[in-house]
């Protein structure tokens, strides 16, 4: 297993961009700024990328593994490589995402508790109506961990 920094041709993982972020103009907002890492184990299983917010935070802009992958803890090993590369540069890592049954009890596992939230943020800054787990989502739930 590998994990490994990209720094040219971004969108050809835009599949794997597309299932954490549905929509390829709010990817664009942070995928150029952003620095890219891909989980290979013999072929890429999980993407993310990060980018420095200021005041020592470090933000998870997006994190995707391959749904055939899901539950092998590719995730949590991204996160985990996060937290230890940028321990020294940064004091937070941060991700914002829906109030989602889904995606919160997995930031929870990670070491994540709930930090503050952007009120209508997905319902005005998405062209359609996103849902996960039955469940629309409306606001920006930001967690942090410590690093």
């Amino acid at each position: 297993m590998k994990i490994r920094e990209v720094n040219e041709n971004k969108k050809q993982f835009i599949s794997l961009l597309l299932l954490a972020d549905e929509q390829e103009s709010m990817v664009d907002r942070y995928l150029e700024k952003g620095t890219m890492y891909v989980l290979e184990d013999n072929d890429v299983k999980a993407e993310c990328v990060v980018t420095a917010e200021g005041n020592g935070i470090l933000e998870i802009k997006n994190i995707a593994v391959d749904p055939k992958y899901h539950g092998m803890g590719y995730g949590k090993m991204l996160i985990d490589f996060l937290a230890n590369k940028y321990a020294k540069e940064y004091s937070i890592l941060q991700v914002g995402t829906g109030d989602s049954p889904l995606t919160i009890p997995f930031y929870e596992k990670c070491g994540f508790v709930r930090s503050h939230k952007i009120p209508n943020f997905f319902t005005d800054n998405y062209n359609n109506p996103i849902y996960e787990g039955g469940v629309q989502l409306i606001d920006m739930i930001y967690l942090q961990r410590r690093l």
